[in-house]
């Protein structure tokens, strides 16, 4: 993976761009501009697969590296989340358990629903996989993601 950098490209199946930062070969924020930045790169491997799956490739993305700088409740959340099987949604009372919290609790629900909104990687750790509660993927961009992976 290269680097370092801002890459985007805008792609059909999701009416807008994705932009990736990253860092030291990491992946550090995934995001959904309308178009791409004119200072971002448009070449990148990562694009390149995501062009893949949205074309309908089996692809769940869980060899990139990410780098996570979110509380630890949060990143058992996160690393529930990244691995829900392609093409299966859970409820929020699902990834509570997964991650090891209470689903009876209303903190580690809200614990679950604020890991959720704040994932920095979204596709990566694919928060539209969880029903119930808004990720950080834009929820047209999270009702596309679904149709491609059914």
């Amino acid at each position: 993976m290269q680097d370092a950098g801002i890459y985007a490209r805008e792609f059909d199946a999701l009416g807008r761009a994705v932009q990736l930062g990253v860092a030291s070969g990491q992946v550090i924020n995934v995001s959904f501009p309308d178009t791409p930045p004119a200072d971002a790169e448009r070449d990148h491997p990562l694009l390149d697969r995501l062009a893949d799956y949205l074309a309908g490739e089996n692809d769940h993305f869980d060899d990139v590296p990410v780098a996570l700088t979110v509380p630890t409740d949060q990143r058992r959340v996160l690393d529930a989340v990244r691995k829900l099987p392609y093409g299966e949604t859970v409820s929020v009372d699902r990834v509570a358990r997964l991650a090891g919290l209470d689903d009876e609790d209303e903190e580690d629900v809200a614990t679950v629903r604020q890991a959720l909104r704040a994932n920095p990687v979204p596709l990566f750790i694919p928060d539209h996989r969880v029903s119930g509660a808004s990720g950080a993927t834009p929820d047209d961009v999270a009702e596309r993601l679904r149709v491609v992976e059914r």
